[in-house]
């Protein structure tokens, strides 16, 4: 169960859809030339930024998603990345943007970009709403951030802890009011 906590907001929801907006600009520049790009969101955290970002888009897209799992409903990575729905399309020969939440230790995304690869995609970019440089155990960095971390356990706008929060409009970060419950 969830210790007691509060939560300070850090990014708000005004500046999260600035910056969706600057992102896309910078997408519609790369795959100008695309016939359909495939987005690829990483469930479950990716899904409020896949709908903000695809609605900005002025391209051909097509949604899919890939759910992994290195967390479970803690804090911490386990380091051991699982794949629990694959997806449903073919990215052969076809030009793919890979959606993450947030670019932690970097093991996620490294295993799923590695996987993506051997599906031999025309182009494959990668887009992280967070990144924490500070984390990263795998050399591994998006096409795109959205915003710049530091080592501080966040929720809202998709991201959760232990399934809570994903609803909140902005990126805000966990403050444990039990400071014996704090982990990191």
């Amino acid at each position: 169960m969830a210790q007691p906590y509060v939560i300070d907001q850090m990014i708000s929801a005004k500046a999260i859809a600035a910056r969706i907006e600057e992102l896309a600009r910078d997408i519609e520049t790369v795959f100008a030339e695309t016939d359909k790009l495939v987005v690829v969101g990483l469930l479950r955290g990716s899904f409020v930024f896949i709908a903000d970002l695809v609605r900005e888009l002025d391209l051909p897209v097509e949604v899919d998603f890939l759910e992994a799992s290195s967390y479970g409903d803690g804090m911490e990575s386990s380091r051991e990345v699982r794949i629990l729905k694959d997806l449903r399309g073919e990215i052969a020969g076809r030009d793919v943007l890979l959606v993450e939440d947030i670019v932690d230790t970097g093991f996620t995304l490294h295993h799923v970009l590695k996987l993506l690869e051997t599906r031999g995609p025309a182009r494959l970019r990668t887009i992280a709403l967070l990144d924490k440089p500070a984390r990263r155990e795998v050399d591994v960095k998006a096409s795109w951030t959205g915003f710049e971390i530091p080592d501080e356990f966040v929720v809202g706008y998709g991201i959760d802890y232990a399934q809570r929060n994903r609803n909140l409009p902005f990126i805000g970060k966990v403050r444990f009011t039990d400071p014996e419950a704090d982990q990191g």
